[in-house]
């Protein structure tokens, strides 16, 4: 049975993952509702772990609250966790490799920014990302069959690919849409804390 986190940490580590978050970001992330995610978001700032930029709306860690996360995320995820998620991680990475080369050919075609006028072209390109998210889609099951919090990423790449499919150009590799790289982030950045990987010694970017 797949290990159960505790909300508060749930919320806590969803906002450690994207750094700046709003309320509905996080309602995402966390599946949780909105209103449990607001209170909660309202505990870490009692306890001076969070703090809201009313300008733009967004919540962020204090760097008391990142320090808090790592002894947070060290009671929710035991050494046997670690290891059982090690042993997909790997593919995981190579599976990353591709991805960021299909990034770039989405959005750069003989090295000028890809305009989207060539249907034929971005019809090529959508295919190599149907057909990775296919070889990454039983890897992203087994993590949320291990971590219950990680479960949400599978069917959020899924629905993301499916309109990528449909047509809707941004949710390739757009930013703060939800789109199929913004979740990808969140899942790469979600394992490198959780397995307590360094980024640059891992050099995966």
């Amino acid at each position: 049975m797949a290990h159960q986190s505790n909300p508060q940490f749930i919320v806590h580590h969803a906002l450690r993952i994207k750094g700046f978050a709003s309320i509905d970001t996080l309602v995402e992330i966390s599946t949780l509702q909105a209103n449990a995610v607001q209170s909660h978001l309202e505990q870490l700032q009692t306890q001076e772990l969070a703090l809201f930029r009313e300008a733009r709306s967004l919540w962020q860690l204090t760097p008391a609250g990142k320090q808090a996360h790592l002894e947070a995320l060290r009671q929710d995820v035991g050494s046997d966790i670690v290891s059982l998620m090690a042993d997909e991680y790997q593919p995981f990475l190579t599976l990353n490799e591709s991805f960021k080369e299909l990034c770039g050919e989405w959005q750069l075609r003989d090295g000028v920014p890809n305009d989207h006028a060539d249907v034929a072209y971005d019809s090529a390109v959508v295919a190599k990302l149907t057909a990775l998210h296919a070889k990454t889609e039983p890897i992203v099951v087994v993590f949320g069959g291990i971590l219950n919090r990680m479960a949400q990423y599978s069917p959020r790449l899924a629905t993301a690919c499916t309109k990528v499919e449909q047509g809707e150009h941004k949710m390739f590799t757009g930013v703060m849409c939800n789109s199929f790289h913004d979740i990808w982030m969140e899942l790469h950045e979600d394992l490198i804390l959780s397995l307590g990987n360094d980024r640059q010694a891992e050099g995966s970017f």
